[in-house]
């Protein structure tokens, strides 16, 4: 969103907001989306690093791939999902809990 100078998240599904409240967050992705394709712009490719001690994920990597790709109208080729388990270290090695961290490229399909 901040690349397409949309604002933040919590602008466009603030958390206070009863409508979102156990939402499922594809339907927010589809909708970010549309809100970048509105603005211009394209999704070039994704990449994406999940933080947790267990459970291990790598099996459930490739559908997730491919569900993301789908709700996103992009490749799945254009979409790389990684885990790890940061060896012990921190809230998720002590599996307090889980963190995520994505980057999508966009670029100008429009302007």
């Amino acid at each position: 969103m901040g690349a397409a100078n949309k604002r933040d998240i919590g602008y466009w599904f603030p958390d206070n907001d009863e409508k979102f409240k156990g939402i499922d967050s594809k339907l927010l992705l589809k909708e970010v989306c549309k809100i970048i394709r509105q603005a211009g712009y394209e999704i070039s490719n994704i990449d994406c690093t999940i933080c947790l001690q267990k459970p291990k994920i790598k099996d459930y990597i490739p559908k997730m791939c491919e569900v993301l790709s789908k709700v996103m109208d992009t490749d799945s080729d254009n979409v790389s999902i990684k885990a790890t388990t940061e060896e012990k270290l921190g809230f998720t090695g002590r599996e307090e809990g889980i963190a995520c961290y994505a980057t999508c490229l966009i670029y100008s399909g429009l302007k």
